[in-house]
Formats: C-alpha cells, structure tokens, sequence
C-alpha cells in the first residue's frame, strides 16, 4: 500500500483527476478526517472539499506511473 496526499484547487481538478485515475486498475480510496470515499467516485471527491489535504490510499506496491500522471495534485 502507498499514501500521499493529495489537494483539489476546484472542481475542474477533480474532473481531471478522476479521468486519470480511473484508467489504473488499482483500488484507491481518499480520506479526509473520518470521511473515505472511492478514489474513482467524482461525487464522492467533490464531498471531500478543495484546499485541503486528503490523503490518497492506493493498495498496490507498485505504481509509481499513477504518481508521475498524478504529480500535479500531490500536496509539497
């Protein structure tokens, strides 16, 4: 499994961030406080708020291609 975290400036982030993720086969879940919804699941990213950290659980060892597409969202 890998985390790292992961901010939404605005909707249009999570629209963009959907489409990339959801060409991976892995299982990704997002957490905020006690809130964990599908990685995959736009209406359940845009619940999570924007200019916040929200941590992304992806359960594969393996996947460093999703953190290259994904970089752009990684929070410093």
């Amino acid at each position: 499994m890998n985390k790292k975290n992961v901010v939404f400036r605005n909707p249009e982030d999570v629209l963009a961030f959907v489409k990339k993720v959801e060409k991976y086969p892995y299982n990704m879940d997002m957490k905020r406080g006690k809130c964990i919804v599908d990685a995959k699941s736009l209406l359940g990213l845009m619940n999570l708020g924007f200019h916040r950290e929200i941590e992304l659980k992806v359960y594969e060892d393996e996947c460093e291609d999703l953190w290259k597409e994904i970089e752009e969202y990684l929070a410093a």
